[in-house]
């Protein structure tokens, strides 16, 4: 009497292998998704500290955009941040939204005449969804269908 495996056992346990290996992936992939939503709103609060600065240079006041702008572009350079945060999406699919500051005031872009701004970073882990950092110093979840206009903190952000 021959002893060994048969075929269907084989394939029985190979098939086990493949199911495990491939739920090991759909886990990993959301653990990844959801460290780079908490790098964001990281990111997110360091652009805070960064602007609390600027204010408290300039008379409470933050930089003018009336448009959102890049966060990373304009006015990290305004700040004069040497290293910027970006979306760690981004560096590897250049569609993925960056993150986008907006403020109230009025004058020349960049300028010292804003008293509220709005920043926001697109989150991963959950579907149409933002990370919003206020002036008024709030912060949370909000959905995709919000504006976010003129530096006002939108209303129902969740955490």
């Amino acid at each position: 009497m021959k002893k060994g495996f048969t075929l269907i056992e084989l394939l029985v346990v190979i098939s086990i292998i493949g199911i495990l290996a491939a739920m090991a992936t759909i886990s990993f992939s959301g653990t990844q998704k959801q460290a780079r939503d908490t790098a964001r709103k990281s990111d997110l609060a360091q652009y805070r500290t960064s602007l609390e600065m600027f204010a408290n240079k300039n008379g409470g006041l933050y930089p003018y955009y009336s448009a959102p702008t890049t966060a990373s572009d304009t006015l990290c350079t305004k700040l004069g941040l040497g290293t910027c945060p970006e979306d760690p999406k981004y560096a590897s699919d250049a569609t993925y939204p960056q993150y986008k500051y907006q403020s109230d005031g009025a004058g020349i872009a960049g300028s010292a005449s804003a008293t509220k701004y709005v920043l926001w970073a697109k989150l991963e882990n959950a579907t149409n969804m933002y990370w919003v950092v206020c002036s008024t110093g709030q912060s949370g979840k909000i959905t995709s269908s919000t504006t976010f206009a003129g530096g006002v903190c939108p209303s129902g952000m969740t955490q």
